[in-house]
């Protein structure tokens, strides 16, 4: 049985780059202020990382932020903490 997978997995010479990854840094370096979706609510994970890295910091965190702005106060906690950099 043939999916339409099978046919992308084979003879399919492109090289697909994992954007986290890689030589090309652009979209790893984006300011979180010209994100899309910067003003919708921060991901799980995000909450989670911020929850962490607060009580390591002995820091409260507000937990309405927008995914911009949380990601700019782990930045700042992963500084204060000297965690992710």
């Amino acid at each position: 049985m043939t999916t339409k997978h099978d046919s992308h997995r084979h003879g399919d010479d492109r090289h697909h780059e994992n954007p986290k990854t890689g030589e090309d840094t652009s979209n790893r370096d984006k300011d979180p202020d010209d994100w899309t979706t910067g003003d919708e609510p921060m991901t799980g994970a995000q909450a989670s990382y911020l929850k962490t890295l607060s009580e390591e910091a002995g820091e409260t965190v507000d937990g309405d932020l927008t995914k911009a702005e949380a990601s700019k106060r782990i930045d700042a906690l992963q500084e204060k903490t000297g965690r992710g950099k």
